[in-house]
């Protein structure tokens, strides 16, 4: 069974960090290239970051460059996301998402960033 489990949303002030982990089974995670999207009420799913299979390229949204750090471990079927200086506007449920022959999507965790 195909599982994404994603942990490590809340609520955190501006300028505040998060970190989030998705931890998958039951498929071969090395294979798969993964990606961290968001969404909030009205709007459509945004991708935030993704992460080649080996770790070596990632790619960003403009709105996180700089502020987001995305990365995994293969050892460990792992995929982080770990988000500095958060604004209001990071506010969003964030969503795991791998990605190869099938596409596999997480529960999502909620972020709040609010004083």
């Amino acid at each position: 069974q195909v599982q994404l489990v994603e942990s490590g949303g809340g609520l955190v002030q501006p300028g505040g960090s998060l970190r989030l982990s998705c931890a998958a089974s039951g498929f071969t995670f090395s294979l798969y290239g993964m990606n961290w999207y968001r969404q909030t009420p009205g709007k459509e799913r945004e991708l935030v970051a993704s992460v080649s299979t080996d770790g070596g390229w990632t790619h960003y949204a403009d709105s996180v460059k700089g502020r987001f750090t995305i990365s995994r471990d293969n050892a460990k079927s792992t995929v982080y996301l770990q988000m500095n200086s958060l604004k209001s506007e990071d506010t969003a449920v964030y969503y795991c998402n791998a990605r190869w022959t099938f596409d596999y999507w997480g529960q999502g965790t909620q972020v709040t960033v609010s004083s």
